[in-house]
């Protein structure tokens, strides 16, 4: 059995079993598929997505038979890996949306994100869910005179949008700990959370609602009404493909996303003194306005949990367990940490962690249903999705049961990205946006200016 512990601090901070804690989990794999099923609904991987399908579909049609079929465990990928922001940050910015969509379907976006940040804290209270669930919003930090323009620069768009809810912050209403800092944002619209108890908790929640989990099932291909996996096949009226990352290992899905890695590190407690010298509450997330992303939190445990790009991509969109951890990238953001707060300079790496987050070629997330051969799919989170795969399984779930809502009716349902370039220009498409990324805050730091490099490159990524 694999040391699923090891996958991340979230996973190694999970209350063991015996512990008498309400949400121990012993992260002992269910019981894998045994021979061929027919059910109502099938649901391809058991991260957020799939399971918030699961959930919201068992809740709304108690009678149908729903099976989730997991290769590893429940929260394996990205969806027990991740930052713990569950914000409304949506990978296409507002711009970007109403570009192609319109401005009435741009905004009902970013208000159905704010929704949504709302609707996990409901269910995971209403459930029994603790994962730490606090809601005290981002703070982006400006560190130099680029990044407090870009500060300036992202209210003022916000407010041509009617998002009048991000405040700008000078630096006496900034956190006090942050070097160099001129001023920051703070978007009230986002959650510190444990993702691992939320992804853990979620799945029994499922599994009390009548829905099967069938871990350690590898799902080798799918087509209409059938699912074909390693150990047998699994008849289905509907499909739900909810891959993430993962979806460019199979041949099916290869190119409609690339895994683009993050890491993570997360150091020792520190103290509540330290914090206040720091200027970070808890259930505040924050970041800064570099390029090349940066993110993290004030764990319930008084931890910073921080993390970022960085990391290469691997030719042919492989996916390998060596990939999550680079030593080199865990120094930079170690390094990067101490930067950005000082008084974290000497403090202990306790873990360090990584996995494949899923991009699409538009950098355009989305949600769609074929009704005719049953096949639904979601994703493209671009690493934002501890928040949108709730509504990804909203979604899913209205137009499955073919219901016309508000939610059915978002910009990003039956989105079709362009595929990925083949070989060898994607490996050279995606390791050059990183360098350029790089080069890009360098850029800044040198110039004082906005760089000329992110200019270029924001068509790309979804600006």
């Amino acid at each position: 059995m694999s040391d699923y512990r090891a996958l991340s601090y979230w996973f190694d901070s999970l209350p063991a079993a015996g512990t008498g804690d309400a949400g121990a989990d012993d992260l002992l794999p269910r019981p894998s598929l045994a021979g061929p099923i027919e059910v109502d609904v099938a649901i391809v991987g058991g991260g957020l997505t799939g399971l918030w399908t699961a959930y919201y579909l068992a809740s709304a049609q108690p009678s149908l038979r729903i099976a989730v079929l997991e290769k590893h465990i429940a929260g394996f990928g990205a969806s027990g890996r991740n930052g713990g922001w569950c914000s409304a940050l949506f990978p296409a910015s507002t711009a970007a949306l109403a570009r192609r969509h319109g401005r009435d379907a741009a905004v009902a976006m970013r208000e159905a994100m704010i929704e949504t940040v709302q609707e996990v804290g409901r269910v995971t209270a209403a459930e029994g869910i603790d994962c730490d669930f606090v809601r005290g919003g981002t703070i982006s930090l400006a560190r130099g005179p680029a990044q407090w323009a870009a500060a300036r620069a992202e209210v003022t768009e916000a407010g041509r949008w009617g998002i009048t809810d991000l405040a700008l912050r000078d630096a006496a209403h900034s956190p006090r700990g942050a070097a160099g800092a001129l001023g920051s944002t703070f978007d009230p619209a986002c959650a510190r959370l444990h993702p691992a108890k939320l992804v853990r908790g979620l799945a029994r929640v499922v599994e009390q609602l009548g829905v099967t989990i069938y871990e350690e099932t590898e799902v080798l291909s799918w087509r209409a009404r059938e699912v074909l996996t390693e150990h047998a096949a699994v008849r289905a009226e509907t499909i739900v493909i909810a891959l993430e990352g993962y979806g460019a290992s199979l041949p099916q899905t290869h190119r409609r996303v690339l895994p683009l890695y993050s890491l993570m590190i997360a150091t020792e407690p520190l103290s509540d003194a330290t914090w206040d010298e720091i200027g970070i509450e808890h259930g505040q997330t924050f970041a800064d306005f570099r390029h090349l992303l940066v993110y993290g939190q004030r764990t319930a445990d008084n931890r910073f949990a921080f993390g970022g790009r960085g990391a290469r991509y691997h030719w042919g969109s492989s996916i390998r367990p060596e990939y999550d951890r680079v030593p080199g990238v865990f120094d930079h953001l170690a390094r990067t940490l101490a930067s950005i707060f000082p008084a974290a300079h000497d403090v202990a790496i306790t873990h360090r962690w990584g996995g494949p987050l899923g991009v699409p070629r538009d950098w355009h997330a989305s949600t769609a249903f074929d009704a005719a051969t049953g096949i639904a799919t979601a994703g493209g989170y671009v690493g934002d999705g501890l928040s949108t795969t709730n509504l990804a399984g909203r979604t899913l779930t209205d137009l499955i049961l073919h219901r016309d809502t508000e939610i059915s009716r978002l910009p990003w349902v039956n989105h079709r990205s362009p595929l990925w370039e083949p070989e060898p220009l994607r490996f050279i498409g995606a390791n050059l946006g990183t360098t350029a990324m790089t080069i890009a805050d360098a850029e800044e730091r040198l110039t004082g200016r906005a760089s000329v490099a992110a200019r270029l490159m924001a068509p790309l990524t979804g600006h």
